[in-house]
């Protein structure tokens, strides 16, 4: 704890988790650390039971000191917070939008004096507070803000605060609980009666200084005999309640109300406890100073004496405690704690409740808060007893749980709905959500299956939707491959393709479902029109990213369409970023990373790759490293690919993704290529080969064919050709074009052969595919010295080296110079020039100053503060020897500074 505090006062973060059983001590340290922060500004929060259902309670509770922050923030991160608080109306924050604007506002107020956090009982502050707040102490860096939780053993709540630093607090050694229990007692303790007390309690301080006070003196001497076990068995729980017990009624009433209350207000307390027949002057009774406290707020000694007072009632008690406070509570300013209260006090079904419950649900996803959305709907289910609207309702919780991470609660509601009355429309919905559920989970055979069966359910009822679910499935089973466990990627294109035709004009959506179909039952020709339709459709600028702009790049893949992919995904994460959608840019940066490398942009991808990896760790979603085994294969490090690849291969398996497993295949063959290992490749490819379909093998045929070529397997390598040559007719793209061209040179002889060498470079010239066409140089040059045309060749070879040694593609390089020195020449690599000096993440820094992009900026792109950026932009002008932003982006231009290969 001491070190918490030292590193803020020093300019830097301190982060701590308490981790103990009830009693041990948790609350004491925090109040310790309180009293030691008198130079910081101090925000604290303590979890509640009663309001775990609250979505973004907690962490509104812990900023309430810095709101007055919020107009300095940028534009969405204020827009998202206010949302997540209710103080404006607009579209469902991104939660970790949310936490990003919670960074910023600790971080802004802590460069002005020190803040110190303290979350006690971080298992019961509502779900999305828990995310929150961890993803907050995880991008604390070169910030004065601490931040210290408390957590209690036991509960299966606060896991997004796994993986920070912890300390588990266990009971006092022997020696030091039979000094507190001595002090605490104020009188002579007999050492054989410490003893037995001490490991009664196993050393739990709480319950030392408790024993100390409820037994006699004549027990502690040992002058009279110790009753053994202890009246209270040792249990807190128990010590508490006999003492709520013992108070006189009025007074139990008086702490059942506060109990049931979370506020700590006082005088809403008093005016329900005023209904019930409890007047104020009840809590000055003999007794009950050991147990709460009235001013300035509410607070118990400890959370088992509220849980004491609370369920020392009997049931009915309870039921009227809630109705009184949902009587006394403003329901205009807080109507979701009225419904809960009156959902608590409900003795039976209640559809007026039920309703005020599921307009609750509303408000909370409108704020973000999907856990505590299902909160609500799941006690409105309780009270519902129209079999109809139980069903609508059982559906509605399922949903908010899957959306919330919680697949386990949502198909456990989904069993429950099934099991009722149900609707044609209302099976689909339970077999589409269950489909989502089972794609979410990575479980691709099964997903395909269920979404399949759920689209065939849904056509006589919702056509839109049936062909949305088609397209899904579709998606599910591509993934799968062949693993998929259920229906394959012929059935649901089959199916898809047997659909009455799309309203006109067709959504983009309906014509990327119908060419994707086509391509798997008809081949790439009678697919390519509809999907250059829908292609032209989002390029035209019209659509928004929320209309199907992720299936757009699937068509542009299928087309050859690099130009128009990139600029779709272009968009794509400019919708995402304007939206603060971090999830979704854990999905678009690696695929935007991937069309700059394919264009042989190393550091623009390598870039985008820092920043994808510092979104999933921000936001705890798993994304696959095919971007950085790209990488890898096309610079030729082997090293740092080798252990991607089996560790994709893997996982992939594991979730039975078969295609992606195919992927990491497909590289190799690349990598072996670059070398010149061609039998390796060949291998490689034809394993990818086996098991992909189309969609998936396509772009990486060129690499079959040439290691096909180059081994002798000539018929392989013309089945391939084929197949490459119907998709790049289909697409007409210079891209797709260039590269049949260039793979039908290695299959021909003579003038033909050249004449498409020719074809391929000049097609490929006009793209912007730089190891494309570099390598069309380098086939080109290869076959003009195999014709012992040396002066020809060493043209080609030498266009070829420089584009790999600029563009750092290290071994088609080597193969490069090998050919070069082989026809009489010696090439020489580039100078390396200044030390490569920068880590990865400093150089993502660097090149977003170069951008112009300003700290505050470049820290909501990272997640970062904006005190930890400029911390790390010191660190880079020490390194490169710079003095201004502009010196910096001069140096970067020049190609300096950029961070050397690992491996």
């Amino acid at each position: 704890m001491e070190r918490v505090l030292a590193a803020v006062r020093e300019g830097l973060s301190g982060v701590l988790v308490l981790r103990g059983e009830a009693g041990i001590g948790k609350t004491v340290l925090l109040e310790w650390a309180a009293g030691q922060a008198q130079d910081m500004q101090l925000a604290r929060v303590g979890g509640i039971q009663a309001e775990t259902g609250m979505g973004f309670a907690g962490l509104h509770q812990l900023l309430v000191p810095f709101l007055s922050g919020l107009e300095q923030l940028p534009g969405p991160q204020r827009q998202a917070l206010e949302s997540a608080f209710g103080l404006v109306a607009g579209p469902a924050p991104d939660r970790f939008l949310v936490g990003l604007a919670a960074l910023t506002l600790l971080t802004d107020a802590a460069a002005a004096r020190p803040v110190l956090c303290l979350v006690d009982d971080a298992q019961w502050l509502d779900q999305v507070s828990v995310e929150v707040l961890g993803f907050i102490a995880r991008r604390l860096y070169a910030d004065p803000v601490g931040m210290v939780f408390t957590i209690r053993d036991g509960e299966g709540r606060a896991a997004a605060l796994a993986g920070l630093p912890e300390l588990v607090l266990g009971g006092l050694p022997e020696q030091a609980a039979g000094q507190l229990l001595a002090a605490a007692a104020g009188g002579r303790v007999d050492g054989q009666v410490g003893r037995r007390i001490v490991a009664g309690v196993a050393g739990n301080p709480l319950a030392l200084m408790e024993a100390a006070g409820e037994l006699t003196p004549g027990e502690l001497s040992g002058a009279v005999p110790l009753g053994w076990p202890l009246r209270f068995g040792g249990q807190l729980e128990e010590l508490y309640l006999s003492r709520v017990r013992a108070l006189p009624p009025q007074t139990q009433t008086l702490l059942l109300v506060a109990a049931a209350d979370p506020t700590g207000d006082p005088a809403l307390v008093y005016q329900a406890a005023g209904q019930l027949g409890a007047a104020a002057e009840a809590g000055e009774a003999a007794g009950s100073g050991r147990l709460v406290s009235w001013r300035p707020r509410v607070r118990f000694r400890h959370p088992l004496v509220r849980s004491a007072a609370y369920y020392a009632a009997p049931v009915e008690a309870r039921s009227r405690a809630h109705q009184a406070l949902a009587a006394v509570t403003d329901p205009a300013a807080d109507p979701d704690r009225r419904a809960w209260h009156l959902a608590e006090a409900a003795a039976g079904p209640d559809e007026e409740v039920a309703a005020e419950l599921e307009r609750s649900a509303s408000r909370a996803q409108a704020r973000g808060g999907m856990a505590a959305a299902a909160g609500f709907l799941e006690r409105a289910v309780l009270l519902t007893a129209d079999p109809a609207r139980h069903a609508e309702r059982l559906l509605a919780a399922a949903q908010a749980s899957m959306q919330a991470g919680a697949f386990s609660k949502a198909l456990d509601l989904l069993a429950t709905a099934e099991a009722g009355l149900l609707d044609e429309l209302q099976h689909a919905r339970i077999d589409l959500l269950r489909g989502y559920i089972a794609f979410a989970s990575s479980l691709g055979g099964e997903a395909s299956a269920l979404l399949l069966k759920a689209a065939r359910r849904l056509e006589p009822l919702d056509l839109d939707l049936a062909r949305e679910t088609y397209l899904t499935a579709w998606s599910a089973a591509s993934l799968a491959g062949h693993l998929a466990g259920g229906s394959d990627l012929v059935e649901v294109s089959r199916a898809a393709r047997a659909l009455p035709p799309p309203a006109d004009p067709p959504r983009p959506v309906d014509l990327i479902l119908d060419g994707l179909a086509r391509l798997v039952t008809d081949g790439p020709a009678a697919a390519a029109p509809a999907l250059r339709q829908a292609v032209d459709a989002f390029t035209a600028g019209d659509l928004s990213g929320e209309q199907g702009l992720r299936w757009a790049s699937i068509a542009t893949t299928v087309l050859w369409d690099d130009d128009a992919g990139h600029a779709i995904m272009a968009r794509q994460l400019q919708f995402a970023r304007a939206a603060g959608a971090l999830e979704q840019l854990t999905a678009d940066l690696p695929n935007a990373a991937l069309t700059d490398a394919r264009r042989g942009d190393f550091a623009a991808a390598a870039s985008l790759i820092a920043e994808a990896d510092a979104a999933a760790e921000a936001t705890g979603v798993r994304i696959a490293p095919y971007t950085h085994m790209l990488l890898a294969a096309l610079r030729g490090n082997q090293a740092e690919f080798t252990p991607l690849m089996a560790a994709a291969i893997a996982t992939a398996a594991a979730e039975g993704q078969g295609n992606a497993a195919t992927f990491p295949h497909w590289l190799a063959a690349t990598l072996h290529n670059g070398f010149g290992r061609h039998t390796d490749a060949f291998a490689a490819a034809r394993q990818a080969k086996e098991n992909s379909h189309l969609l998936t093998s396509m772009w990486g045929l060129p690499d079959l064919i040439e290691a096909a070529v180059r081994t002798g397997h000539t018929k392989v390598a013309a089945d391939a050709l084929e197949e490459l040559a119907a998709t790049a007719q289909a697409g007409g793209t210079d891209y797709g074009l260039g590269l049949e061209a260039r793979s039908r040179a290695l299959l021909s002889a003579g003038e033909a052969a050249e004449e498409h060498y020719r074809e391929a470079i000049g097609r490929l010239g006009r793209t912007r595919l730089r190891p494309e066409l570099a390598r069309a140089h380098l086939l080109y040059g290869e076959w003009l010295r195999r014709q012992l045309r040396r002066r020809d060749a060493r043209d080609q070879l030498r266009t070829a080296f420089a584009m790999f040694d600029e563009m750092g593609m290290v071994a088609f390089a080597g193969r490069a110079r090998r050919e070069l020195r082989a026809s009489g020449e010696r090439a020489r690599p580039r100078s390396p020039g200044t030390p490569q000096v920068l880590t990865a993440q400093e150089e993502q820094i660097a090149r977003l100053v170069a951008e112009h992009l300003t700290n505050r900026e470049i820290a909501a792109r990272l997640f970062l503060s904006a005190a930890t950026v400029a911390y790390h932009l010191q660190k880079i002008f020490r390194k490169l020897d710079v003095t201004s932003r502009a010196q910096l982006a001069r140096t970067l231009r020049n190609g300096k500074g950029t961070p050397a290969e690992r491996g």
